[in-house]
């Protein structure tokens, strides 16, 4: 088994953030952390101009947040602070100054859904099929709807999120907004991810810049609105209904 990790690669101007986890690349607080931190910095180093987030493995790209964490949530405190682990990754990819270019290699579940929709481009292989479970346990994609519903629309985050039970082809998160490329192999993938970064990176700064704050219009109110998020799903996770549920997956 590997460990668990975050890192950051320089290419060519490209700040490459590579996650990753051996249960299926779900994150846990401590990593959560580490890459929003990591976002963070890249965002403020001079020697990047365009940042890609991919994560390492095959097959999953994320998983969503730490089950094993989740299962010992026993106060609404620890609840909110579980939860915030993906809200401050979306803050920080939000708030980066730079074009965050999304590599998706495989299935998406939860919060990883909500990853790719912070990102500001993002590119997925035919594996790439979404789902958002959350309402399977009890609680509800309230942490990432927001970023879901400003990518995908309403309509078609509320159909993800109360089909809880299936996983939607990577096509229909083409046509929803949520890709904009998908790809038939990871190698066409990662050959179009590093084309389009290295081609952004002979853009002006100034301008991509700028550009980034109109495509975040009106999202100032997310430090807020995502805590509050996180307070709501760490209440619900205490649940009757959750802790029976959780007690069928231990």
């Amino acid at each position: 088994m590997r460990d668990p990790y975050v890192k950051l690669e320089i290419i060519k101007e490209v700040g490459y953030i590579e996650f990753f986890h051996p249960a299926h690349n779900s994150l846990p607080g401590d990593i959560l952390a580490e890459l929003a931190q990591t976002i963070t910095a890249a965002g403020d180093n001079d020697a990047i101009k365009v940042i890609v987030l991919k994560s390492g493995g095959d097959r999953t790209f994320c998983a969503g947040a730490s089950f094993n964490e989740l299962i010992n949530i026993n106060d609404e405190a620890t609840g909110k602070v579980f939860f915030s682990g993906f809200a401050n990754v979306i803050n920080a990819m939000r708030k980066c100054p730079k074009f965050i270019i999304g590599r998706v290699q495989g299935k998406t579940v939860g919060g990883g859904v909500g990853l790719a929709a912070a990102t500001d481009y993002c590119m997925a292989t035919k594996f790439a099929s979404i789902k958002l479970s959350e309402l399977n346990i009890g609680i509800g994609p309230f942490v990432v709807g927001p970023a879901i519903e400003r990518k995908m629309g309403l309509s078609a985050m509320s159909q993800i999120a109360i089909d809880a039970n299936t996983f939607y082809s990577p096509e229909f998160a083409k046509d929803k907004g949520l890709y904009t490329h998908v790809f038939d192999s990871t190698e066409a993938l990662d050959e179009a991810v590093k084309t389009t970064a290295e081609h952004l990176c002979t853009y002006n700064t100034e301008a991509m810049l700028e550009m980034k704050k109109v495509f975040w219009k009106g999202t100032d109110h997310w430090d807020t609105l995502l805590a509050e998020r996180a307070a709501t799903s760490g209440r619900l996770v205490l649940s009757d209904f959750t802790k029976e549920k959780l007690k069928g997956f231990k």
